[in-house]
């Protein structure tokens, strides 16, 4: 992954449009903290967010609580469940102050509806928890269209190296709020579409491989998240 491809990155990103989402297409949504807050203050926060993104895939309640890093049992969560094969989560990176999803829109439903749903619904989980009001994110979210295999590739190995970027790990899969795992290992997260990036990148080895040896350079990217 070159030099090349972090440059066309950063030229993807000047070329972004809010308002227009195509199905078959796959996309790279990220947002941060109101005022670069943070957002997620303990794993509670992480599967809380986590968990209602299972719900906007449409993903059944009894799933995801059968899984230890999405349960929320006893949280009562104010999001209407979508329809299932609507939309598609190839990976995923929550950092203590934003997030990364990449996510690819199957049918003609607008992934602004995907987000706004996880978006509100988390938001109003945190002003109760924590007796806050106002926004928890910043602004509206910002996506990055995927063009090309290549990109698709950098993208990934750039949202999973994040944790390692940020020093809060050493490597990627020591951190657990991250997709690197079902894409690594043997961790199978029901909201993980795990087949894409694999196809993409052959074998494991190789998104293992290519993972780390991302180019980890300041993107336009940084600018918008530290």
């Amino acid at each position: 992954m070159s030099r090349t491809v972090l440059d066309m990155y950063n030229c993807s990103m000047k070329k972004r449009d809010y308002k227009n989402f195509s199905e078959k297409s796959i996309y790279h949504l990220y947002n941060r903290g109101n005022n670069k807050q943070t957002v997620f203050y303990d794993e509670q926060d992480y599967r809380a967010f986590l968990f209602r993104i299972g719900l906007a895939l449409g993903i059944d309640t009894e799933v995801l609580n059968n899984n230890e890093f999405l349960r929320m049992p006893k949280s009562r969560v104010r999001i209407t469940k979508s329809p299932p094969g609507l939309y598609g989560l190839h990976g995923f990176c929550l950092m203590p102050n934003h997030f990364h999803l990449l996510i690819e829109q199957f049918e003609n439903r607008s992934i602004s509806k995907f987000m706004s749903k996880i978006c509100t619904s988390f938001s109003m989980y945190m002003n109760k928890k924590y007796n806050r009001v106002g926004h928890v994110f910043q602004d509206r979210f910002k996506s990055v269209p995927i063009e090309n295999n290549s990109q698709l590739m950098w993208t990934s190995a750039y949202i999973h190296m994040n944790p390692v970027k940020g020093s809060l790990v050493t490597v990627p899969h020591e951190y657990k709020w991250s997709s690197f795992n079902d894409l690594a290992g043997n961790r199978k997260l029901p909201i993980t579409h795990t087949d894409f990036i694999n196809y993409i990148f052959e074998t494991k080895e190789n998104f293992i491989k290519q993972t780390l040896a991302v180019d980890m350079s300041r993107t336009v990217l940084d600018n918008e998240l530290v």
